[in-house]
């Protein structure tokens, strides 16, 4: 009988395998940092990309819709139910554009600027924790390199 995570180990030296794949360890590192992002905001309970939402609007004050949902890299119709739930929540509001109707700017709250505040020091908690291991080259290489498979920043470095 094969002593528990003997198979994985075993996976780790097969480099024909599954731990080979880039895309498979991508996936496997995302599930981790998802689960502990999740579980760093506790009861605020945004997910990742709902917070990305939040934290554009903080940061882009008054940014319209379509600049969000490029930024965000979805489709202006999969951002609607991402405002609503900021909306709900109380986080941000729409407001009309001056001189086209048709453009809806958004606009973080006082009460989502500071849900953001909050959220933001418990998910650079979340990371300081789970990359504690890694020293800041190694990390700056892995924002490099992340950041480089997303094509943001080819040139830097």
């Amino acid at each position: 009988m094969e002593k528990p995570g003997h198979t994985a180990a075993k996976a780790a030296d097969n480099p024909s395998g599954l731990e080979s794949l880039v895309g498979y360890n991508l996936k496997r590192a995302y599930v981790v940092v998802q689960e502990d992002f999740r579980a760093a905001l506790g009861q605020d309970g945004l997910s990742a990309r709902v917070f990305s939402a939040l934290t554009l609007t903080v940061e882009n004050p008054n940014i319209t819709q379509s600049a969000l949902a490029r930024m965000l890299g979805i489709e202006r119709s999969g951002l609607v139910a991402i405002v609503d739930e900021l909306e709900g929540y109380g986080y941000l509001k729409r407001q009309a554009v001056p001189g086209d109707r048709r453009v809806q700017a958004l606009a973080p709250t006082p009460q989502g600027e500071a849900a953001h505040a909050r959220m933001t020091a418990r998910v650079r908690a979340h990371e300081d924790r789970l990359f504690a291991e890694m020293s800041d080259k190694e990390k700056q290489t892995l924002l490099r390199l992340l950041k480089k498979i997303r094509g943001v920043g080819n040139d830097a470095g």
